[in-house]
């Protein structure tokens, strides 16, 4: 059941996906790893389409060089907990859904607990080694991963489904250098945007996901294109001499979004 204030505040979007799919948001649990460049979007558009529960889980403070680019913190927010301030603003943003904070780094001791019971996981981190952690933590509960990696004007997005489609070290066998790199505020937003767009067709159970294809943007030059990519069956994540049974979490649904 809707209150009259959820009804206003989302009936634009229920015109869309009525009633019906607005619960589907609503009861939705989403873990979102990173309340940094990509984290900070991310949390807002989903908050604001009434995803029921976001946890954020975060381990930095707000840095003044952090201010370019994650728009969950100000200038007042400085020597913060990134989950202080994004539990602040969130809560802020839409007070009717429930927000949960987490302030310690996601590891292999930790990651399976963080997550729960989610419905699936966002990889709004800056390292491989973790993303490749929540990649493993996906396939054991048999949830989505939808990951997102920026670099300058340049990013990177793929939908993961479990036993569907490639996973990440399918993709990315080997990680990049570690390195500080170049960022500019607009390509996290640009990535982030499309993450949270997977996650609420995924959710809804429409659209078509980007599942087995690598979406590449070049912002320089304002041009996107895709990467057809596929499982690996020697992959030492999701390989079938690696793979393990999982118990469903959550309604399934296939790559288009469809429900099963």
């Amino acid at each position: 059941m809707f209150s009259e204030r959820e009804r206003e505040r989302y009936k634009r979007q229920m015109m869309l996906f009525g009633d019906e799919g607005q619960e589907r948001l609503k009861k939705a649990h989403i873990l979102i790893a990173g309340a940094g460049g990509l984290g900070s979007p991310i949390s807002i558009y989903l908050a604001v389409a009434g995803i029921g529960t976001l946890t954020v889980v975060d381990k930095d403070v707000v840095d003044q060089s952090n201010l370019n680019r994650q728009i969950l913190h100000y200038d007042r927010d400085i020597g913060r907990k990134k989950t202080d301030s994004a539990e602040e603003k969130l809560r802020e943003i839409n007070p009717d859904i429930t927000i949960k904070v987490i302030d310690t780094t996601i590891e292999e001791s930790n990651g399976a607990k963080l997550v729960g019971r989610a419905d699936g996981i966002i990889d709004a981190m800056d390292n491989y080694p973790t993303r490749y952690l929540l990649n493993d933590i996906a396939i054991q509960k048999n949830i989505p991963l939808f990951h997102g990696a920026i670099r300058g004007f340049y990013g990177q997005v793929t939908t993961i489904v479990p036993g569907k489609t490639a996973c990440l070290r399918c993709i990315f066998p080997n990680p990049p250098p570690k390195e500080v790199f170049p960022v500019v505020g607009v390509t996290p937003g640009f990535i982030g945007m499309i993450q949270a767009t997977e996650v609420l067709k995924y959710l809804l159970g429409s659209g078509e996901l980007l599942a087995n294809r690598l979406l590449i943007w070049d912002g320089m030059q304002a041009h996107a294109e895709e990467i057809a990519v596929v499982r690996n069956p020697a992959c030492v994540s999701c390989g079938k001499k690696n793979s393990t049974k999982t118990v469903p979490a959550g309604t399934k649904k296939d790559i288009k979004g469809k429900k099963k």
